[in-house]
């Protein structure tokens, strides 16, 4: 199973964008079993949990620090989840990680719970 996250780059402060993150190696099926998220890290801090959504999409939770501007959302038919950055601050740069586990809570991830790991992409908010 191999998740590859997209969409990174530089935006500036107030600026939106959104990350995609597409699982391969997984039937439809078993993609529908698996909680999807993201996490984000910045040089010399512990990897962060951002938000995750249910294996249905029905339900969805999210860090204090980013509720009201970040949205999770999945494509089921295209194993893919999204992440929608709106409402940009410095303080939101880092690299973004999406994760997969087996949980069917909408509630936070951690980070020693999850299955499989993207290998991240960077976002950089300028001020």
């Amino acid at each position: 199973v191999q998740l590859q996250a997209s969409g990174g780059g530089l935006v500036q402060a107030g600026g939106s964008m959104r990350l995609s993150c597409a699982a391969s190696g997984l039937t439809f099926i078993t993609f529908n079993n698996y909680r999807m998220g993201w996490f984000r890290q910045t040089p010399g801090k512990e990897r962060e949990f951002v938000a995750a959504i249910t294996w249905s999409g029905g339900s969805t939770y999210a860090t204090d620090s980013v509720k009201g501007r970040f949205t999770i959302s999945r494509e089921n038919a295209k194993h893919t989840v999204y992440l929608q950055l709106n409402s940009l601050n410095p303080e939101d740069t880092a690299t973004y990680y999406c994760a997969a586990d087996r949980s069917t809570r909408p509630a936070a991830m951690y980070y020693t719970g999850v299955d499989y790991w993207g290998k991240g992409t960077l976002v950089t908010v300028s001020s």
